[in-house]
């Protein structure tokens, strides 16, 4: 059967730009990150990107708290951010921010297409509106019980016990988070797209199999409920978009923040030549698009992005992945309840790989939460990178390295065995390309379990010079298993990978293990990866 290359773009939800990214962010991109590592492995062509979400009221108030503009505050924010997430080796393509030229230019013509395709109207409506900070409060800057399930300590868009959606003005007993005060009721003309217009495309759509089936009975509630009108505008005081022709009015954040995909990859496309925009994003493109997002923000991807891109002649996403949330001790990473654990602290303490790893061991294709635990953790990749995997290659490349000079034999000594790993490949191919990162993980470490008792049976370690052509074949067949395993790892801990490749001298490479290494010189062996100690970590 013939390799079919396909052409695909991948993103992840953006990142706000009014804090620091900490292990509940990363777990999205390590997740589209392994999938995108996986895909480029076995030959797709793959551009993966995202980029801050840089407007938005909280946005202008911390700039305004720390005596900064927010130009000055989100440019900041951007540096921190790009340089975390290439310290834990997510391999964008382009890493932008919604606050750019093409991002406005593509928002005003989105505008355009959908006020002169008569899908925008006016309307008055009332809003919460804080009298002491004189300002309209943004749908996270109030706080009060679901209107639904009554659940206390909820902001103003959506229910993270139930999930309901609903508006800021539906709440019971609002408070203001900026003063503490109860918010007054004022009214404002604001500019609204017509969502319920799209239910039947919608419903066609959603239901074609773009979303997993841990999805969709979230995406059926919010269809009996019935879609409501979407305000895509905002009043001054703001940071974002000024709508022209309208005056003290800014497009909101959830308009120009999904164009920023489309944004990001126009300035991907300025600097490569190889790449053109419409090829992507046209109505009738052959290429696929993939959006990694968490639970919290399915209503903004499955409903509104499709129905604004449908609308607008753009192309759909090919597959909306989603996630659930990191939790520590059953609760969500929060920010604003201060239980998280930075990028930046992490670093001080532990590497990229050592997270990827526990979090590829956790990740599976459905929406469940992950708990976070740094003993499980530690004791998971001190036995399995550790005493598996690089001790496999460590007791294997000792006989290579001190008695045949860094040469491998020119055959194996178990074919059999080997090709029983080469045959497990298709199935580990299959898992990664599902993102059933966990059974990946538990079919790997099973393998190397099988290669190190192996090792073990044999015991090269009492051959006697007599036996010399046996002991060079059994190190051998370490060696190359150790190869195969770490093809499989490769985008799971690429900065292991790497080190493994200086080793072997050779780049791991999946359709490259149905060859064994044979008559091939490897360098002399270094420690590939430390043992954690867990008494030197201070998180």
């Amino acid at each position: 059967m013939s390799f079919l290359k396909k052409k695909m773009l991948v993103t992840c939800a953006l990142p706000y730009s009014n804090g620091s990214i900490h292990l509940g962010h990363l777990l999205e991109h390590i997740q589209a990150d392994i999938w995108v590592r996986y895909n480029r492995m076995i030959g797709h062509e793959v551009w993966f990107i995202c980029a801050d979400d840089a407007h938005g009221t909280a946005v202008m108030l911390k700039s305004k708290k720390q005596n900064i503009l927010p130009e000055e505050l989100i440019f900041k924010i951007y540096k921190e951010h790009k340089y975390d997430f290439s310290s834990f080796q997510i391999s964008y393509d382009n890493y932008y921010s919604t606050h750019s030229k093409e991002n406005y230019d593509l928002v005003q013509k989105i505008y355009n297409l959908l006020n002169s395709s008569g899908y925008i109207k006016e309307r008055t409506i009332s809003q919460l509106y804080d009298d002491k900070e004189k300002i309209f409060l943004p749908d996270r800057f109030v706080k009060g019980f679901c209107p639904s399930c009554k659940s206390e300590n909820q902001y103003g868009d959506h229910c993270e016990v139930c999930g309901t959606v609903y508006a800021a003005i539906n709440l019971i007993n609002p408070l203001s988070v900026l003063s503490n005060s109860i918010p007054i009721v004022r009214t404002s003309v604001h500019l609204f797209f017509n969502l319920p217009f799209f239910s039947d495309f919608l419903k066609k759509w959603i239901f074609s199999g773009v979303l997993d089936k841990y999805v969709l009975n979230k995406t059926k509630e919010w269809f009996k409920i019935g879609l409501k009108q979407w305000d895509i505008s905002r009043d001054e005081p703001y940071f974002g978009f000024k709508i022209l022709n309208y005056l003290n009015k800014y497009f909101y954040v959830w308009l120009d923040a999904p164009v920023g995909y489309m944004s990001t990859f126009k300035n991907l496309c300025k600097k490569r030549t190889n790449l053109n925009f419409d090829e992507f994003w046209n109505r009738n493109s052959d290429c696929e698009l993939y959006h990694f997002i968490g639970k919290d923000i399915i209503y903004f991807h499955t409903l509104f992005w499709p129905a604004i891109l449908e609308a607008t002649g753009f192309r759909k996403p090919t597959k909306i992945f989603v996630h659930g949330y990191v939790t520590i001790r059953g609760n969500k990473l929060s920010k604003s309840k201060n239980d998280y654990i930075l990028a930046s602290d992490w670093l001080k303490y532990l590497d990229s790989d050592s997270l990827r790893y526990y979090y590829a061991c956790k990740l599976s294709n459905n929406i469940q939460d992950i708990e976070f635990n740094i003993y499980q953790l530690v004791e998971k990749v001190n036995t399995d990178i550790v005493n598996k995997v690089v001790n496999l290659a460590s007791r294997s490349a000792s006989f290579i390295n001190k008695i045949f000079f860094g040469k491998l034999s020119d055959q194996l000594s178990d074919i059999e065995l080997y090709m029983r790993f080469i045959s497990e490949s298709k199935n580990i191919e299959d898992l990664f390309n599902n993102r059933e990162f966990s059974l990946a993980m538990k079919k790997i470490m099973i393998l190397s379990d099988v290669a190190n008792k192996y090792i073990n049976d044999q015991k090269p370690w009492t051959l006697s010079n007599e036996k010399y052509n046996q002991l060079h074949m059994i190190a051998s067949m370490g060696v190359n298993l150790f190869r195969v395993i770490m093809t499989w790892l490769k985008p799971v801990t690429p900065s292991l990978a790497e080190k493994s490749e200086f080793f072997l001298k050779i780049k791991l490479d999946w359709k490259g293990i149905k060859k064994p290494l044979l008559n091939h010189t490897i360098s002399k062996f270094k420690i590939l990866y430390k043992r954690i100690d867990i008494n030197k970590i201070k998180l």
